[in-house]
């Protein structure tokens, strides 16, 4: 993972972790049926890695530009409760959470791979790219993973704000029998 600007400081405040969907918890691919049923490849090593920083008092989110139902069977399953769908100005449902999170923007870390999510990315206090995001937005990030979006960059996330935090080894303890 590629850190830049005191990325494991600012990890460290980190309450709400906003995820975009396509391309950073999917693979980016649309995949439709002849009959033009959608469907969305999303990585299980992600979804553990969300449901572990969630038990360990970090709070996951998502707002995505686009609505599926596919999406909203995926958040229902990891227990996401903050999901926003059909946002094409992302910036109106990141200030609706914070308002409801009674969060500052300091707190927040923002996972992105394309231009649309720049306006939400600039004004967290941890922004992300996944490997394989726009140029543009790789170079406002903080961080960038070294796995693309839907093939475990997620988990790899996860992971470093756990350890940022002094968590990591103890969420862990669970699956080691310790």
């Amino acid at each position: 993972m590629k850190l830049l600007n005191k990325s494991y400081l600012r990890a460290k405040q980190i309450q709400l972790i906003v995820f975009d969907v396509d391309g950073v918890l999917t693979d980016g691919g649309l995949y439709f049926s002849d009959d033009g049923q959608e469907f969305k490849r999303f990585n299980s090593l992600d979804g553990l890695g969300i449901k572990i920083l969630k038990d360990n008092g970090i709070e996951p989110a998502v707002i995505t530009a686009r609505s599926s139902a596919t999406v909203e069977h995926r958040m229902k399953n990891l227990g996401i409760t903050h999901f926003y769908q059909g946002q094409d100005n992302k910036v109106v449902a990141f200030n609706d959470l914070l308002e409801k999170l009674n969060l500052n923007t300091d707190q927040v870390a923002y996972v992105g791979d394309d231009v649309i999510d720049l306006p939400v990315m600039t004004k967290v206090g941890l922004p992300i790219a996944v490997a394989n995001a726009h140029e543009l937005v790789k170079e406002k990030s903080c961080m960038v993973t070294d796995k693309n979006g839907g093939h475990g960059a997620v988990r790899e996330i996860c992971d470093f704000i756990l350890k940022a935090q002094d968590k990591f080894d103890t969420a862990m303890k669970v699956y080691l029998g310790d």
